[in-house]
């Protein structure tokens, strides 16, 4: 019950609340990266959903778009801005995702967005992670987040799928609240964000 039908209805009400909370610092912080970002402050990307569903996700841009001589981005560590590192440690990137939420495209709780073109390279268990809706936090992020192995998080996303609960939702969320202000596993070592999933990890 909680799975099918609970999880959804208290996705809409925490993702409004949220919304409604945070909508000083949306603003704010829309404004700012407007200006750093040349009237381009939202990063907006296609992401597998649910049973590998296609949606856009939304979160506030951290990077800038510069490109070497060849019109080539830049990596990662070049092009994080100082205002984006902060909002990234911060994990106020995430907070546009709360629309994702409210549009169904994603969960409070559940294994993390990633990108498409990582699809052909899950084995059939780590498959497994698109049989619910993605998640803005999860088991995952509140175990290392980007600090641990690929094989790992998907591990940690599988067990999720087979253990959604409202007391375990109610954990990741609380353990998210506390690891967002100790500011822990934001990058792998020696990463600006985290390094490339290649089937092998």
């Amino acid at each position: 019950m909680y799975k099918s039908c609970i999880k959804r209805f208290l996705d809409i009400i925490v993702a409004l609340s949220g919304l409604l909370a945070l909508s000083p610092l949306f603003i704010l912080i829309t404004i700012i990266l407007y200006f750093n970002n040349k009237g381009n402050p939202f990063f907006i990307q296609e992401r597998p959903g649910k049973n590998e569903n296609l949606f856009r996700i939304i979160k506030f841009k951290t990077m800038n778009d510069k490109t070497d001589e060849n019109g080539k981005l830049l990596p990662d560590a070049e092009r994080l801005t100082s205002f984006g590192k902060f909002v990234r440690k911060a994990s106020l990137d995430e907070i546009p995702q709360l629309i994702n939420v409210l549009k169904g495209d994603m969960s409070i709780v559940g294994p993390r967005p990633l990108r498409t073109y990582y699809l052909p390279l899950y084995n059939e268990t780590q498959k497994r992670r698109h049989e619910i809706r993605p998640g803005i936090t999860g088991w995952a992020q509140v175990n290392g987040r980007n600090a641990i192995s690929w094989a790992k998080k998907f591990e940690y996303d599988v067990w999720y799928v087979d253990n959604v609960s409202f007391m375990l939702d109610t954990k990741i969320i609380v353990m998210t609240v506390q690891k967002v202000f100790k500011r822990e596993g934001i990058s792998k070592e020696g990463h600006a964000t985290t390094e490339a999933f290649n089937g092998n990890n």
